[in-house]
């Protein structure tokens, strides 16, 4: 299984991005789906996730800015970033969660950087 993110890249304060995630195999193999992200000097944090139902989770400091959606005829979750901030800046993994044949088994895209200059 491969996650192939795409998106990032350098954006002005207030900008918008979105950060696409391409599976290897069908959506509906992963319980969820994902995007976490790592600042320099801190550690991994989730953004937002969505169940294989549709149900989003979406982290505190993301609800009013970040959007996450899926494709299923393209086996693609995407992450709709609005009003970018400095403090934005990380790089951005996507990540899915086995299910069926794959429970238990954990998957992560390679990332994508997502640099916000002010």
């Amino acid at each position: 299984v491969q996650l192939q993110a795409s998106g990032g890249g350098l954006v002005h304060s207030g900008g918008s991005l979105r950060l696409s995630c391409v599976a290897s195999r069908s959506i509906f193999s992963f319980h969820v789906m994902g995007w976490y992200r790592q600042a320099p000097g801190k550690e991994r944090e989730l953004v937002a996730s969505i169940t294989s139902g549709g149900v989003r989770n979406y982290a505190d400091f993301a609800k009013a800015q970040f959007t996450i959606s899926r494709d299923n005829a393209k086996d693609t979750v995407y992450l709709q970033m609005d009003s970018l901030k400095p403090e934005d800046t990380a790089v951005y993994y996507c990540n899915a969660e086995g299910d069926g044949s794959l429970r238990g088994r954990i998957y992560w895209g390679k990332g994508t950087l997502v640099t916000v200059s002010s």
